[in-house]
This record gives C-alpha cells, structure tokens and sequence, in this order.
C-alpha cells in the first residue's frame, strides 16, 4: 500500500461537455403518460424543464472552477483511488473535521458548508477533509466488491492517518452518518466526537428494515400511528429506487451511465422528496453532473448493494456524540437512537440534506458541539 497523496484537479474534457448537451438535446422524450403531480416520479414538464437548464445555461465550467477554488488530492487505500477535498483554516486553533456525504450525493453537496466551518465569523475553526466515498465521484473506478460502510470507515481512519491528524471529528449524513459512527468505533482513540445528521422521515424509513420495530408500535398511539404510516408509505411508494439498487445494482446502472435523463430523474426525485426547504438548483445539477462525468451512477448504486449485503456493522462509538435532527417532531425520539448523554439538537425546517436546506444551522450545530471537544 502507497502512502502517496496526490494534488488532483477536476478537468472534465470539453468532448465530454458537449457529449452531455448533445445527449439532451437528442434526448427521446416519452409521450405524455396518466399521472397527477409526482404520484408515479418525475413529471415530464419538471424533467423537461431541469434539463433544458442542464444543457442550455447551466455552467459547467464555473461550477468545476467553483470546486476547484478548494485543494484536492487522491491516494491509494486499500486498492481504491479515494479522492478528498482538504480545506485548511488558518485558524491557530482550528479542529480537523472529517465529513462524509450519502447516496445521492457527493462533496458537492458541501459547498456552502465548507467556508463557514474553515473561516467561521465566530465560534470553533476546522481543517474541513470531505473525501468522495468508495465508487463516487472520482473515488472511481470501483476496485472491486466489498466496499459497504464498514470498509469505507477504515479506509477514512487511514487517510486520517495519512494526514497526519493525531485528533479529529467525524460527521456524516445518510451512508455518511453509518460512515461516521464507524469511525468512531474503530478509531476512538484518536476521534474526538462523531456527529450525525438525520429527519424522522429517513429515520421512518430505517426502521422499515429494523426487525420487529412495527411490532413494537401501538397503532393507537398518535405518535407510533405516524411512525408506522410512514413506513408504510415507504415500502408502498419510497423504496423502489433502493430495491432496485440493491439487488440490481449493474441492470439499472447501464441506463445511469448512458442516459443523462434518468440520471437527471434519478437525482432529482430524491432531492425534491428528501428537501423542505428551496436549494439551489445548480448545485443540483453540478451534483448530478459529477456523477454523469465519473460515471459513478453504476459504481454508486454497486455500493448500495453491497451494503444491503453487509452484516458488518462495527462497534458503536464510545466517544461523545450529537445527533441534529432537521424537521424534527414528535416521531424524532423514538426513531434515532440516540445514547444516554448524546447531545441532541432539533432545527424544525430542513430534511435529508442539510449542508444544502440550512449550512448556517448546520454550521453552527458543528461548531457547539466539537467546540469543547479535545
């Protein structure tokens, strides 16, 4: 194993821009179908209009610029190149930070998110290290199988250890939250603290795949009457995109790597259904347009497979942890298992992705509680 780090630079061929408008503008569109609003996905007049914006004034080139603006590099783990923005404060007292996105999401998600933690107005400074996870982005080609969370979590303790951090954070979202709390488990003595973000519609979903947590719930009980809604809701109408990802992860990837439409629908319909709050749509799109460049729709969706084939699940953390729950309500403590002595904030707006719905609170979350933290 190389302890090689690597400067990278994001430098898309200007061949590949123009395949991508090409695509969409010979896009075969389908011919108008029954349906009201998003009841059966994305309706056509939205796709119609994103990618209209993705092939006609989306910039490229200034949001690859905008990416580039952070310090970037690779190095070799375990077999798989891993790609890693490493933002440095020059802050005297600034933390490490180690921050990790979900599916379907990348560093791009953030953007808005790094300059407040690295040169904050007020309150605690971090040296941000946000890698692209396993078969994301251009932590591509995909090595092989194997890499579900538990992997992947070893793998950041030794970039971590590579960087040279003797003590760091950790914070995820969604597969980055699983990611995270690994981390702390297998490096606590080196991990400060490890922070998660999640809402009680994600946690809802989860519990779809606990065993017997529906036996657990009294449908007579207001609040276990909308937890179990909600599942319900997610095995009838929400979980088809992760059925199919983990049982079928190189069938739908052909269409994720060849057609930008369903890429674009794909993304899309999880932004708009996992968001509360307006996010700005060319994030979305230079999002979604890492994943068309890298062609990590398959690579990403391999992942998702292998961890809905993972019974690896690590030691949980013993180190301080916080749990931020964006849209909270009544479900919200029931639903995430949050230890004795956690600390437990809850922002009422906000859902899946907070470092695009709300930086400034998440921000501010990040720095309260690593804040103390030695």
């Amino acid at each position: 194993m190389s302890d090689d780090i690597r400067p990278f630079r994001i430098e898309v061929p200007q061949d590949d821009v123009d395949d991508l408008r090409a695509r969409l503008g010979n896009a075969r569109w389908p011919d108008d179908t029954p349906g009201d609003g998003w009841n059966r996905g994305v309706p056509p007049d939205y796709l119609r209009d994103l990618a209209h914006r993705w092939q006609s004034t989306y910039d490229w080139r200034a949001h690859e610029a905008r990416l580039n603006g952070y310090p970037q590099f690779t190095t070799t783990i375990d077999g798989q190149q891993i790609h890693f923005l490493h933002v440095r404060s020059p802050r005297p007292d600034a933390k490490p930070l180690l921050i990790t996105h979900g599916y379907p999401s990348s560093v791009a998600e953030f953007l808005d998110l790094i300059d407040p933690l690295v040169e904050p107005a007020a309150g605690q400074a971090f040296h941000v290290i946000a890698p692209s996870l396993p078969g994301y982005a251009f932590s591509t080609p995909l090595s092989g199988p194997g890499w579900a969370m538990g992997r992947t979590a070893a793998a950041w303790v030794e970039l971590m250890r590579r960087l040279g951090y003797q003590r760091y954070g950790v914070h995820g979202g969604d597969v980055g939250a699983g990611v995270s709390g690994l981390v702390g488990g297998l490096d606590g003595e080196h991990v400060i603290g490890v922070h998660v973000v999640t809402d009680p519609y994600t946690a809802a979903y989860v519990a779809t795949f606990m065993p017997g947590m529906a036996d657990r719930l009294d449908a007579n009980d207001p609040v276990d009457k909308l937890i179990l809604a909600r599942m319900d809701a997610f095995r009838r109408e929400g979980s088809g995109y992760l059925a199919i990802q983990s049982s079928r992860p190189q069938t739908i990837g052909y269409g994720l790597v060849d057609s930008p439409l369903l890429l674009l629908a794909w993304i899309a319909e999880k932004v708009r259904e996992w968001t509360d709050l307006p996010v700005d749509e060319d994030q979305v799109l230079t999002n979604v347009s890492l994943y068309w460049f890298t062609r990590s729709g398959m690579t990403a969706a391999h992942t998702l497979y292998e961890q809905a084939h993972s019974s690896d699940w690590g030691a949980p953390p013993s180190v301080p942890q916080a749990f931020a729950v964006f849209g909270a309500d009544e479900t919200t403590r029931k639903l995430v298992p949050a230890p004795p002595g956690a600390r437990w904030s809850e922002f009422p707006r906000g859902r899946h992705f907070p470092a695009l719905e709300a930086p400034a609170d998440l921000a501010t979350d990040l720095k309260e509680f690593f804040g103390p933290l030695t």
